[in-house]
């Protein structure tokens, strides 16, 4: 599959005229935590040759693909684009850049983008964003006697995630493992919940139930609950790192396209 997507993303720049500057595996996979029949999340950053940006209208700034009734999902965003979203410390692709599962380089494209992580992340935006995520994952999918065992990750996983940047003010890292390790003391009743449940996961397909957990619902319950007022305390950045983004800019172009 690894062989699969890089051709298939030779293909994306062939029939799109781009340069894709990095792919990555997002979802499930990067988290360490896929089922069975879980799908293939690719994710890139691409750059148009210059003269596709002098155009007076804008135009499409991302590439989508669906292949093999949905087992491939690649989906990509133009650098431009890219860069208005990491000037926001835009937490899906600040994972991307983090991701452990890396299909495609450019030279040292990821390494330059992530040399500005200090300047871009915001404990603010992520923290919030984290948050939500637990919160509905467990309101809208948590409730019921018997529940989709991959749903405990989505809302335990940005769970330690906010565990994280609230003891560290970084981004967290993407495997799971290393968020739970990080987070639960092993040994206790609550990591041994964890871990038989990611055992049964990993065992098991996307679409099917277990019993609901009430330690875990207990636990997540209380965490949204504690960080809510934890939130509170958080403030936005008025760093402007335009300035910074747009030389980065300037630079990759040129450099992709010599």
């Amino acid at each position: 599959m690894f062989e699969r997507i890089r051709e298939e993303l030779r293909n994306i720049e062939q029939t799109h005229g781009v340069k894709i500057l990095y792919a990555c595996e997002s979802g499930s996979r990067a988290w360490g935590f896929p089922s069975k029949d879980s799908d293939y999340d690719v994710r890139f950053i691409y750059v148009h040759k210059p003269d596709w940006y002098l155009a007076i209208d804008q135009q499409s700034d991302v590439i989508e693909l669906s292949l093999d009734d949905g087992v491939l999902d690649m989906s990509g965003w133009d650098l431009r684009k890219t860069l208005q979203l990491y000037r926001k410390s835009n937490p899906s692709l600040q994972e991307w850049l983090e991701s452990p599962i890396v299909y495609l380089e450019q030279d040292d494209f990821l390494h330059n983008m992530l040399q500005l992580q200090d300047e871009v992340f915001s404990p603010y935006v992520c923290f919030h964003h984290y948050l939500s995520m637990a919160e509905n994952t467990y309101m809208n999918y948590l409730m019921e006697d018997e529940v989709r065992a991959k749903k405990y990750f989505y809302a335990l996983r940005p769970i330690f995630a906010c565990w994280w940047i609230e003891e560290n003010g970084t981004m967290p890292p993407i495997p799971f493992d290393e968020l739970l390790d990080s987070s639960v003391p092993r040994e206790t009743p609550l990591y041994e919940a964890i871990s038989e449940l990611l055992f049964a996961k990993m065992q098991n397909d996307e679409q099917d139930v277990v019993p609901k957990n009430r330690l875990l619902n207990m636990f997540i319950s209380e965490c949204v609950e504690e960080f809510h007022e934890y939130a509170k305390t958080l403030e936005k950045t008025n760093h402007d790192v335009t300035p910074l983004l747009n030389r980065f800019f300037m630079h990759t172009l040129k450099k992709a396209w010599k």
